[in-house]
């Protein structure tokens, strides 16, 4: 008789941390993390949405334990780290995801107090979180960041740029880190998850904003995007960030990448990319370079090319 042999999940036997994982593509990521072994701790504002996320993983076989709190607020963030440290042990997968889309219209009129309560929310506790986890993973040698952030941080989006500032800070913010912890075999990337008709960008693709204001020029354009096909499947975010969290692409640490990348051929090019520092916000425009997938050369999409939001 012959033994069948089981295969371990990709991720069997360690700790993943999602924050913003109550609800839209921090649930989805959750849900993937969990599939592939991984115990999941989830962090949210949201107590109900939080015990769905956990419903749904456990239901699903997996192991999950959930903290409320604001991510912005610095005490707040340790406390509900520290929980899930206890629950679940350290933290090998760190996805910062938890985000607000800010405020919309012209910079000098929308409430000062929310541009800057967007970028609090966005980029601080990306920080927060980071600076929480990387202690243990520095001294265990060893630990993966994902910051999911968007194009808005990569190309202007005129009338949401509290949104757009805060995730290029995030973006800049992943480059550093990645470099920065290199010699400690951490990686850490910037993920473009596209546009998803769930958690925000199911709010924005469904506003009932008036055609002419700041939200509604933003959600006709979001449903031209996605009827023209340059949206995006929460299934593809899941399978980006498992190659990702089981360590296929550590080599490009600090890169932003986008749901919509020829990772395969990325990764069939990975000297070519580090040699010319590629997949990084550009001096000239801030371009992000990149492959094309129709002919494996690298093209500049930079502000000249694509124009992201209505101006």
């Amino acid at each position: 008789m012959v033994a069948v042999q089981r295969t371990q999940p990709a991720l069997a036997g360690s700790v993943a941390l999602v924050t913003g994982g109550g609800r839209g593509i921090g649930q989805v990521l959750a849900l993937a993390l969990a599939g592939a072994g991984a115990a999941v701790g989830l962090i949210a504002r949201s107590s109900d949405q939080l015990a769905e996320s956990m419903q749904l993983v456990e239901a699903a076989g997996g192991v999950a334990a959930a903290a409320s709190a604001d991510l912005s607020d610095p005490g707040a963030a340790a406390t509900a780290v520290d929980k899930l440290r206890h629950e679940l042990g350290p933290v090998d997968v760190l996805v910062n995801n938890a985000g607000i889309s800010g405020p919309a219209g012209p910079a000098w009129e929308v409430p000062e107090q929310d541009w800057w309560r967007t970028v609090e929310v966005n980029l601080r506790s990306v920080e927060l979180c980071s600076r929480l986890v990387l202690p243990e993973m520095v001294a265990r040698r060893g630990g993966r960041i994902v910051n999911v952030t968007s194009q808005a941080g990569v190309f202007r989006w005129p009338l949401a740029s509290a949104y757009s500032v805060s995730k290029a800070a995030v973006v800049k913010f992943t480059e550093n880190l990645g470099v920065e912890t290199r010699r400690h075999g951490i990686s850490v990337f910037s993920v473009h998850p596209g546009i998803l008709a769930i958690g925000l960008g199911e709010s924005a693709l469904t506003s009932s904003a008036p055609a002419d204001s700041p939200q509604g020029r933003l959600r006709e354009w979001g449903r031209q995007e996605t009827a023209a096909g340059r949206g995006a499947q929460p299934r593809q975010v899941a399978e980006l960030l498992l190659r990702i969290a089981t360590g296929e692409v550590d080599r490009l640490s600090g890169r932003h990448l986008s749901v919509h990348d020829d990772l395969d051929m990325l990764l069939s090019r990975t000297e070519d990319v580090l040699r010319d520092d590629l997949y990084v916000l550009r001096l000239h425009g801030l371009a992000k370079t990149s492959l094309s997938a129709s002919t494996g050369t690298f093209v500049n999409s930079g502000p000249g090319t694509l124009q992201t939001r209505p101006e």
